[in-house]
């Protein structure tokens, strides 16, 4: 009789063990740019206790999926690719997938992206609407999202209009677009007009808001940005001078407060700035350095939520063109497009500084990090 109890006992302790080594694994898709070698959209696994990367599956047959996102109920992903011209005139579409339950994607349609060179996607948080930037149109469209996943026909397309002071800004570049909060505003980042661009989502279109846009400083160059968790404020990372800016409400409109370098004094050779993101305790913003290839740490205010710099965190590879951070805090991944890596950082929860775990995934040209 003992027996059988003991036998119980450790058949429950296993089961257990299973449950747990079960939630501390989740699912990376990874964006590449096929024109440099990739073979289209990654799946990998990520251990959440020790930072271990596996490629798991490769989704081929896409073209340059530069950038994804995952819907808020996690069924479905949304990609924007980049086409030749002999397949598509246009330049590029929104894809939008199926998630099954083993990670594997079921592509459900496409629609064009009304703009060459399409760079970003976004979700509303309802799961409604997809938004879309595209660099080379400088466009931004929306799209409504059906019951099954699949994308209606851009409701509304915003051509841009602008230039801005250097040979990079001849031209509107809209270079990513994102809902508010409460999913009722779409921002868009133009690095081509110095502009971070604000729409009102009404009637399933977008509507240039009251105060349409927020300038920024002449050829800085806006390109990603991210909201405060816990604030009105938003930070803004600028490719062309490689700084941050952070925007918060004044009276009734939205200013610029804090623009400050994400490169250290003594630096002096090229470099141009690519992704931003908060940790979800809103103590740290994080920003990318194409060229210093580096991760720049700041830490926010407690009260006026601007920025202090505390240090750059090399890397490990060339030209980091996006990373991301684990929901729990404990990890930031970098993309490394050039030398075709994903490095993991385990981050320091005392000082919120990333530091080099030893695991790193060879994959080329990765260009964005998507966790389901």
């Amino acid at each position: 009789m003992k027996q059988k109890i003991l036998g119980g006992i450790i058949s429950l302790l296993l089961v257990f063990q299973g449950f747990s080594q079960v939630s501390n694994s989740g699912k990376l898709y990874v964006g590449t740019f096929t024109s440099e070698g990739a073979e289209g959209i990654y799946l990998c696994s990520f251990d959440f206790s020790n930072g271990e990367i596996e490629l798991i599956n490769t989704f081929k047959g896409i073209d340059n999926p530069s950038f994804l996102k995952i819907s808020p109920n996690r069924n479905y992903l949304y990609a924007v690719t980049r086409h030749p011209e002999k397949i598509e005139k246009s330049g590029g579409h929104i894809q939008g997938y199926k998630i099954k339950d083993d990670g594997d994607l079921e592509f459900l349609n496409k629609q064009v992206s009304h703009g060459s060179d399409p760079c970003h996607v976004d979700v509303s948080p309802d799961g409604n609407f997809a938004a879309i930037a595209t660099y080379g149109g400088g466009t931004t469209s929306l799209y409504k999202i059906n019951d099954d996943g699949k994308l209606s026909p851009a409701s509304s397309t915003i051509i841009n209009e602008g230039s801005g002071p250097t040979s990079r800004q001849t031209a509107p570049h809209a270079h990513a677009i994102k809902f508010s909060k409460n999913g009722k505003q779409a921002f868009s980042a133009d690095l081509g007009t110095d502009q971070l661009n604000i729409f009102d989502l009404k009637k399933d279109k977008l509507i240039p808001a009251k105060q349409p846009f927020v300038k920024l400083p002449p050829g800085s160059g806006p390109r990603h940005f991210d909201f405060h968790p816990n604030a009105d404020v938003t930070y803004v990372i600028n490719e062309l001078n490689s700084t941050i800016s952070v925007i918060e409400k004044k009276g009734r409109n939205l200013e610029v407060v804090q623009t400050i370098s994400t490169l250290p004094e003594n630096f002096s050779g090229t470099s141009y700035c690519a992704d931003i993101h908060v940790s979800a305790n809103g103590k740290y913003v994080y920003g990318s350095n194409r060229g210093h290839n580096s991760i720049a740490v700041f830490k926010t205010d407690p009260v006026s939520k601007q920025l202090k710099f505390l240090t750059t965190v090399p890397t490990r590879g060339e030209w980091p063109r996006n990373f991301t951070l684990t929901n729990d805090g404990n990890f930031l991944l970098v993309a490394n497009q050039h030398s075709g890596n994903i490095v993991v950082f385990k981050i320091n929860t005392e000082t919120g500084i990333p530091e080099f775990s030893g695991k790193e995934l060879k994959l080329p040209a990765p260009v964005c990090l998507e966790f389901l």
